[in-house]
């Protein structure tokens, strides 16, 4: 609730702001900084060479965040595999499960999601089961691959909220993981 209203008061800031802005930059007659240039003075194969470079820049980073997604799901299995063997999580796997939360939250953050996640501290941490924590590996291989799939659907043009979801409660899973392991 409170982060409804937060961004309620900062569109409100933003628009008076613009309006305030705006009306003094057209004194005398002036172009203001907001209307833009009236003309656009660049030379057709410039703007057409501006268009093909932004659509390359979009291609390489939605491939960049399937890369990601694919790191996810790759360590996830990792991760399962050595708990599977060794029965805890080791250091060395839970750099992997930092790895994990780096990748996801870069993939929210270019999905345009933001940080709900759930406070987790050490406070509130209780002793839990093998089974539990088990179960919560479990739960972060299928999710990741469930991101993967999801991000594999979209396109650069598309903005896909099941995988902004998918992408939080995966940060939830790994907090949880580190915390308790």
């Amino acid at each position: 609730m409170s982060m409804t209203f937060r961004t309620i008061l900062i569109i409100i800031a933003v628009a008076s702001f613009c309006g305030v802005g705006h009306s003094q930059f057209n004194v005398d007659n002036r172009t203001s900084i907001f209307d833009g240039p009236e003309k656009d003075e660049r030379p057709k194969n410039i703007k057409e060479k501006l268009i093909q470079m932004q659509i390359e820049k979009d291609k390489k980073d939605h491939d960049e965040m399937v890369a990601r997604g694919e790191e996810a799901v790759k360590l996830s299995t990792e991760l399962e595999t050595s708990y599977v063997e060794k029965g805890t999580l080791t250091d060395k796997d839970i750099a992997k499960l930092d790895r994990v939360e780096k990748l996801v939250k870069k993939i929210r953050d270019e999905l345009g999601g933001d940080d709900d996640d759930e406070a987790v501290n050490s406070e509130s941490i209780q002793p839990v089961s093998k089974g539990f924590i088990a179960e919560a590996i479990d739960s972060l291989k299928l999710r990741s691959t469930s991101l993967l799939d999801e991000l594999k659907k979209t396109t650069r043009f598309t903005i896909s909220a099941a995988a902004i979801t998918t992408s939080n409660s995966l940060l939830r899973i790994t907090k949880f993981l580190r915390f308790r392991h």
